[in-house]
């Protein structure tokens, strides 16, 4: 499946690289031996050299890296992650986040180069950057903090995730 580069994004193909440059910052990515990726007239195509496991398994990891690459960097990737809990907050302090969330001391969550935070809310986070991968990690750094608990459901989750609740104890 070819990949449309939109303008505005710059793609420069070496034999072992693929480096796609554009307004939200600078990729690279590695390319295994036995794949081919071209650009021809504005479109990328990944290529398999034979039809072997390693080689179709390759084909399909390389075509997702090079099209999220072209993503991240015209468009990027935010993860939203909301807080649940009375007394549980975010504050942006700099470029890093200073995590309230019931501990005897605020947790302060440093920003990576290219990624950035938004809180619009002092229960909402937003972790904003060009390369999926760091994005999805930092986020679940955040989360990993505290993660929710199923019998009240307080902690840090994604935005539209599902907490499984528990029954507490019943009395006799």
């Amino acid at each position: 499946m070819p990949i449309a580069v939109p303008a505005g994004v710059e793609v420069k193909i070496e034999p072992t690289e693929v480096k796609v440059k554009g307004p939200k910052g600078e990729l690279s990515e590695k390319i295994a031996p036995g794949i081919k990726v071209s650009l021809d007239d504005g479109v990328i195509t990944v290529a398999k050299q034979s039809d072997s496991k390693l080689h179709r398994a390759l084909h399909g990891l390389t075509r997702t890296l090079v099209s999220n690459m072209v993503v991240g960097v015209s468009e990027g990737f935010s993860k939203t992650l909301e807080i649940v809990g009375v007394g549980y907050r975010a504050t942006k302090k700099e470029n890093d986040v200073e995590l309230a969330i019931g501990y005897s001391h605020p947790v302060l969550i440093k920003a990576v180069d290219g990624i950035e935070f938004e809180i619009p809310a002092p229960t909402k986070i937003i972790v904003k950057g060009a390369n999926k991968q760091v994005v999805g990690e930092i986020a679940a750094n955040i989360r990993s903090v505290r993660k929710p608990e199923p019998y009240k459901g307080k902690g840090i989750k994604y935005e539209g995730e599902y907490i499984r609740r528990k029954v507490g104890k019943t009395a006799k």
